[in-house]
């Protein structure tokens, strides 16, 4: 009986460009055209990943094309669906250009220019056509990638100082807790941490995500100020002030 090893192993960047070493193939599983890339290599069994890059398969030398097709059309549910979990991610790339799209609570914002002497100089919120929003910018001239950077990040930076307070104090009372300093985090794998001096740390990305999920983040690191673990009690304590964590908990994991 043939041994199938399959992987599944995120990563941070995305992309649709499937990687230059190996052989590019096609199979079509479940109705759908697959592209993949075929690694030779020294090994005994067939490993699949899928990640940022698609899917990749590793044979061993000598196996026939035919025979990696069995083995992708056993696993062709496996396969479609982690696939479309990779392309419906929505981690969220900033690029400094003026024609970008910078989130905020999960609704899209666009840069936009106005007139000089209109505006103080400093980012306004504006609503133009039909509600959607851009945010106003007052510089006649053409902007470097730097300025755009400066300027779009300390509007984020406002944001998310005054909506996670906001959220922060709601959800302190419903724990009946004392209210935690808030301090602002880079960091690269955590949405959230809260250490044994009750300051909580929130990654300032989370302004970027819609409303319920920024709740449900909040209402975990508040919950460790009772229950500095995870533990079943833990989890109790989340649900009575977030009853829908568990769909939270596993939209977070699709932005990565």
């Amino acid at each position: 009986m043939m041994r199938v090893m399959i992987k599944d192993k995120p990563q941070y960047l995305l992309n649709d460009q499937i990687s230059p070493k190996g052989e590019v193939h096609r199979v079509n599983l479940n109705g759908t055209e697959i592209i993949y890339t075929l690694k030779r290599c020294r090994r005994r069994t067939i490993g699949m990943r899928i990640d940022g890059g698609g899917l990749t398969v590793s044979i061993p030398p000598r196996e026939s094309l035919r025979w990696v097709e069995s083995a992708l059309r056993d696993k062709a549910d496996w396969v479609t669906r982690k696939l479309a979990e990779w392309t419906n991610k929505k981690s969220i790339q900033l690029v400094w250009e003026e024609t970008a799209i910078f989130p905020l609570l999960g609704e899209p914002w666009q840069l936009t220019k106005v007139a000089p002497g209109i505006l103080k100089m400093t980012p306004v919120e504006i609503t133009i056509g039909t509600g959607s929003k851009q945010l106003a910018l007052p510089f006649p001239s053409a902007l470097t990638k730097s300025q755009i950077e400066e300027i779009v990040m300390e509007w984020y930076h406002q944001q998310a100082l005054a909506y996670f307070n906001e959220r922060l104090i709601f959800f302190a009372n419903k724990l009946n807790v004392p209210l935690p300093q808030l301090r602002l985090s880079r960091a690269k794998t955590q949405w959230g941490s809260c250490n044994a001096l009750g300051i909580i740390r929130l990654n300032w990305r989370l302004i970027q995500v819609p409303l319920p999920l920024v709740d449900y983040v909040v209402a975990h690191e508040l919950s460790h100020l009772i229950e500095m673990n995870h533990s079943p009690a833990f989890w109790r304590i989340v649900e009575s002030i977030y009853p829908d964590y568990l769909v939270a908990r596993k939209d977070l994991k699709m932005l990565g």
